[in-house]
């Protein structure tokens, strides 16, 4: 009763009583989506989609279409694995997994708005904002509650972390730490993400010391392993040592400052 006349839903795929799917979409096979999703209009979900709860395609979206890799074939396809309270505004596009066994990963409460697009074996996290006709490569992790600008372009194999915020048109081709916003092309950290902190309820003693432990990063004449073995000693919230965690992890290397 909730799916239109036009709409084309293969006989395998598994759908919830309470799922809405509106006219000409196409839902293919070994397709799963869980309680009270909305499908809206000219949507495609390829086959191997797995979507949560609560989620809203609106018109043109497409999830889970075959990677934009030179070296796909369907014997390497992997899920495209999606959470729950997701919006996906119109004409977003999001690969399937194709070189990791996990697949692409979307975590939860993320909004995407129009044109935005997400390449294979990405790990999208929890609460992010992702602005109109952005682009992010394939195999780019993000933590939560990031913000990312309309026409920003994230490079492949890149992390960003935790209450970033990437300006519009911005180029990113290293790591983005958290806490930070960046501008430019290529990007460059221009100072902490200081509304995004307070909206979270991050205290100011603590945001005192995320600036105090960037000051000592960035604004030191230190090296960043001699800051970084310095900023162990002293570390004394959360924040702190999720940043020094990020710049130990970091392979493509950090984000400078500009």
């Amino acid at each position: 009763m909730n799916i239109h006349p036009t709409a084309l839903v293969d006989d395998s795929a598994e759908l919830h009583e309470s799922v809405v799917v509106g006219p000409y979409s196409i839902i293919e096979a070994d397709v799963a989506i869980g309680p009270n999703c909305r499908i809206e209009s000219s949507v495609r979900i390829f086959q191997g989609t797995r979507i949560g709860e609560n989620n809203r395609v609106c018109h043109g979206a497409v999830l889970g279409c075959e990677p934009q890799d030179l070296g796909f074939s369907p014997d390497k396809s992997r899920p495209l694995l999606i959470g729950n309270n997701n919006h996906f505004k119109e004409g977003v596009n999001i690969s399937r997994g194709v070189k990791t066994e996990g697949g692409s990963q979307i975590g939860d409460h993320n909004y995407f708005m129009c044109g935005f697009h997400a390449g294979h074996d990405c790990r999208l996290g929890n609460h992010n904002v992702f602005g109109p006709n952005s682009t992010v490569a394939g195999h780019v992790e993000l933590g939560d509650r990031i913000f990312i600008s309309g026409l920003v372009a994230i490079h492949q194999f890149c992390f960003i972390g935790d209450y970033a915020m990437i300006a519009g048109c911005t180029k990113v081709v290293k790591d983005i730490p958290p806490y930070v916003t960046c501008d430019g092309n290529p990007a460059r950290l221009i100072g902490l993400n200081s509304i995004g902190l307070r909206r979270a309820g991050i205290a100011a003693k603590n945001r005192s010391a995320i600036k105090q432990t960037y000051k000592t990063l960035y604004h030191s004449d230190l090296n960043t392993s001699q800051a970084l073995s310095i900023l162990k000693e002293t570390a004394g919230t959360a924040e702190t040592d999720k940043i020094i965690h990020f710049f130990e992890k970091s392979e493509r290397g950090v984000t400078a400052h500009r």
